[in-house]
């Protein structure tokens, strides 16, 4: 593979001078291209990548991971790479797996490829993140409505794309909500996935940019608003039809201990209308917003 390499390697990078070097070597064992995207950084992390043998794009402020990916996507599209492998520019990836990830594209078997942590038990993993990455992959999944993949992780920085995917990066993005969006971008787009297993380790230097509860939190707020685009009826109205159930139980129940004892609950009685009110509102939202959507895609879909 690496005599007749058919892929370029992309690895985002925020300070990562103690690490990125090491990085370009290993991922130069398998392919003659490796992109460092520094993402602004204030150390010297362009100099050693670039010393190391990389391809090196400086962006002159810290712009975010999405910001930087995109960057050397488009600079892999402008060489003509029919196949990317994205690693993460920390140490967490072992560079030896990319011919691992990168297989089902090179075979034509695959648009998207995810190296997942969690199909590897020699993977050792935080309690605390499996438990925060098994909320992710649910709403993801929920998220693709129904495009026939599940994602066992869906945060993974290591995947790789093919040319397809790489023609189908239309979408606007911030930081680490890259991962997500492109699964359901790809899944829009019929595009195909997979996942091949992958070891990992979080003995790194600068560890994880950003705190684990806020990334997290940041990701779940993003795939809840495509939810919410892309099945309003689930989002708003599954909600909105529990909430107004809780209601009407309020209701018969003030209403039966008023017959039953001859005395009314005020107080009961003005939660039961206010959730009532408010469930038959989202479920009212969830219909006209399905209805909408509906128009949009049977529009989409003629023209």
């Amino acid at each position: 593979m690496a005599e007749h390499p058919q892929f370029a390697v992309i690895a985002p990078a925020y300070n990562e001078a103690l690490v990125i070097g090491s990085i370009v070597l290993q991922a130069k064992k398998h392919t003659d291209r490796v992109i460092v995207v520094d993402d602004g950084s204030i150390d010297q992390t362009a100099e050693i990548a670039r010393l190391a043998g990389a391809d090196v794009i400086r962006l002159p402020e810290n712009a975010g991971k999405a910001k930087a990916m995109m960057a050397g996507f488009s600079r892999a599209r402008e060489l003509g790479y029919d196949a990317v492998v994205v690693i993460d520019g920390d140490g967490q990836h072992d560079p030896d797996e990319i011919p691992a990830v990168v297989a089902p594209v090179i075979a034509g078997e695959a648009d998207l490829v995810i190296g997942s942590r969690f199909l590897n038990t020699r993977a050792e993993i935080p309690a605390y993140r499996r438990a925060g990455q098994l909320v992710l992959n649910r709403f993801t999944n929920l998220s693709v409505d129904g495009g026939g993949f599940t994602t066992t992780d869906s945060q993974s920085g290591f995947r790789a794309l093919s040319r397809r995917a790489l023609e189908n990066l239309t979408f606007a993005s911030e930081g680490y909500n890259i991962e997500t969006d492109m699964i359901v971008q790809f899944a829009s787009r019929n595009l195909r996935m997979t996942e091949v297993p992958i070891s990992v380790t979080y003995d790194v230097p600068h560890k994880h940019k950003k705190n684990p509860l806020s990334h997290g939190f940041g990701v779940l707020t993003r795939i809840a608003g495509l939810i919410g685009y892309k099945q309003p009826l689930l989002f708003f109205g599954v909600p909105g039809g529990v909430i107004a159930f809780f209601g009407i139980a309020l209701e018969l129940y003030t209403f039966s201990e008023f017959y039953r004892i001859n005395q009314f609950h005020y107080i009961v009685f003005t939660l039961g209308i206010t959730a009532l009110i408010l469930g038959l509102l989202l479920v009212s939202s969830g219909l006209i917003l399905n209805f909408l959507v509906s128009m949009i895609e049977r529009r989409a879909g003629e023209t």
